[in-house]
């Protein structure tokens, strides 16, 4: 795999990781400043637990994406790397669509550079 794509990779999954650690320990301080505008303040202590078990999702696919640099794996990266991609979609679809550029570029870019030096 190209170094390019190991760097991609690796800001995908620093970005997923960072998504665990908002809505698994952080979803009422951090959460609420990355959500300013966007969910009223009064939400945050309800939805903790959901929260954190989108973060774990997250952090599952971000072990993934580690887990195929560690193996050499390219149809695991490529499988993680569309995961991440679909989520990316339906987020922008259902939520937002910032979450496309924020969550689905840096994997799209991944994958393109993934599929380029096969």
């Amino acid at each position: 795999m190209d170094i390019l794509a190991k760097i991609l990779i690796i800001i995908v999954t620093l970005e997923h990781f960072y998504i665990l650690y908002i809505e698994m320990f952080a979803w009422e301080t951090t959460g609420k400043k990355v959500f300013k505008g966007v969910l009223p303040d009064e939400i945050f202590s309800k939805t903790k637990g959901l929260a954190a078990n989108q973060g774990l999702y997250n952090g599952f696919l971000g072990a993934g994406l580690l887990w195929s640099l560690y193996t050499g794996d390219v149809k695991v990266t490529i499988f993680f790397l569309i995961c991440i991609i679909i989520a990316a979609l339906y987020g922008a679809y259902k939520s937002s669509r910032s979450i496309l550029l924020k969550q689905g570029l840096p994997s799209i870019l991944a994958l393109i550079s993934v599929v380029l030096f096969l």
